[in-house]
């Protein structure tokens, strides 16, 4: 494991604010350094620089990286002091129109950025939305989705169960409950997956998954149904047609791709440990704890742009200015020395991880329990139908994504025997 990059030298003059903060700068934060190994990459940094880092994010925007479990829980639960509202970010000055992470900042009028009593009634009415939703219909519902995947590909002895299996399974799910016509899922199914690149496409394919969700509503408004859109138009908190549009979209990207590599990253650890897979073939071992390892070791949202100071304060050793941007490091933060044992690792069924998050911004209730109903049922319906399934490569051969962001695999290649498929 190589050292991150440094920072460059300070500069002479004055500094203020987020101009502070990029001479405070010790290390560059890139994919590159994260994406080989996450594990080296965190412990050097716990070990080097403590709990709170000031890095730099591309094109040498200054942030604060909190990777200790205790300040991290800090800043996510003081809303008070660390606030969503972008708009208070005192680096914009530093930040080009292209900047590769303005999605991630840029603000929108969605649920995302708003705090306050207008964050608690937005999300108030998303979480009650999902709870409306019937466990044994998701259940069943979850089940159909995935059986009908896997018939896709069950005669063919081989697939990527990245693109062929775990990135459409929470997609597909999504659609249903939005109450998406099934005619139109393979389209949205391809245009999430353009744009998720950095080009025009991508920009093309946002345009036309938000005007799909602006079209759905507007049906729904003309006759309800029985779906998430119709019950946040008829909800008690008012919101407005053009606010369902777009948090629409943002519990589809919130749901999508987090999850597929959820399923995907427990997928690979089953079955490149013989003894693993065998405990969980054999009942010994559920499902659950097998996700649950994965949420702490190899959580898919790694870090998350994040919270803005609303004024000065003191956290792990550093002096934070008003308006400086925190990323939160959530799977530095679940391998951090104070927070686990000596061995480094902590019980399956733990759930006191920070891969959802934590206080009023983290991933709300029920969605935390939705997520791992959809990735549980994904993981079981391929093993049962697909028992003799194999990696078609040694583990070592897997190509992680270079994302600083999100940890996820560029494809999971496997084998079976085709006549060996269950029904």
């Amino acid at each position: 494991m190589t050292a991150p990059s440094e920072a460059p030298a300070p500069t002479p003059g004055p500094p203020e604010g987020a101009d502070l903060l990029v001479r405070k700068a010790v290390v560059r934060v890139t994919g590159a350094d994260a994406g080989a190994d996450p594990a080296a990459f965190y412990r050097l940094l716990h070990r080097e620089h403590g709990p709170v880092v000031p890095v730099l994010l591309d094109g040498d925007v200054p942030a604060w990286f909190v990777i200790g479990y205790r300040e991290l829980h800090q800043v996510t639960a003081d809303d008070g002091r660390f606030a969503r509202d972008c708009r208070r970010w005192n680096a914009w000055h530093l930040v080009p129109a292209d900047w590769p992470l303005m999605p991630y900042v840029g603000w929108t009028p969605s649920v995302m950025f708003a705090e306050g009593d207008a964050h608690r009634r937005r999300a108030g009415a998303i979480g009650d939305a999902l709870a409306a939703i019937d466990p044994p219909v998701l259940a069943g519902l979850c089940g159909r989705e995935c059986d009908a995947l896997v018939t896709e590909f069950a005669g063919d002895g081989r697939a990527d169960l990245v693109e062929q299996y775990s990135h459409r399974v929470p997609l597909r799910i999504i659609a249903r409950l939005f109450g998406l016509p099934g005619e139109e899922i393979p389209e949205l199914v391809r245009d999430v997956a353009e744009s998720l690149d950095a080009d025009d496409l991508a920009a093309r394919a946002h345009e036309r998954i938000h005007a799909r969700m602006r079209g759905l509503v507007e049906s729904r408004e003309r006759r309800p149904a029985h779906d998430v859109p119709s019950v946040l138009l008829s909800h008690a908190a008012g919101l407005t047609p053009d606010e369902i549009t777009i948090d629409l979209l943002v519990v589809l990207a919130a749901a999508q791709q987090p999850t597929g590599n959820w399923i995907a990253n427990a997928l690979r650890l089953i079955l490149e440990d013989d003894r693993l897979n065998e405990s969980v073939q054999g009942g010994r071992l559920s499902v659950d704890q097998a996700l649950q390892r994965v949420l702490w070791d190899d959580t898919p949202t790694q870090n998350f742009i994040g919270r803005w100071a609303v004024q000065g304060c003191d956290l792990g050793g550093h002096r934070i200015s008003a308006g400086d941007l925190m990323v939160m490091g959530l799977a530095a933060a679940n391998r951090d020395p104070q927070a686990r044992p000596a061995g480094g690792r902590r019980d399956a069924a733990t759930r006191a991880h920070m891969s959802f998050g934590h206080g009023e911004h983290g991933c709300p209730y029920p969605c935390p329990r939705l997520a791992l109903m959809i990735a549980r049922t994904a993981i079981e319906v391929l093993l049962d139908r697909l028992p003799g399934v194999a990696l078609a490569v040694p583990p070592d051969e897997l190509k992680w994504r270079p994302s600083f962001w999100m940890r996820g695999l560029h494809d999971l290649p496997v084998t079976f025997d085709p006549s060996g498929t269950r029904p």
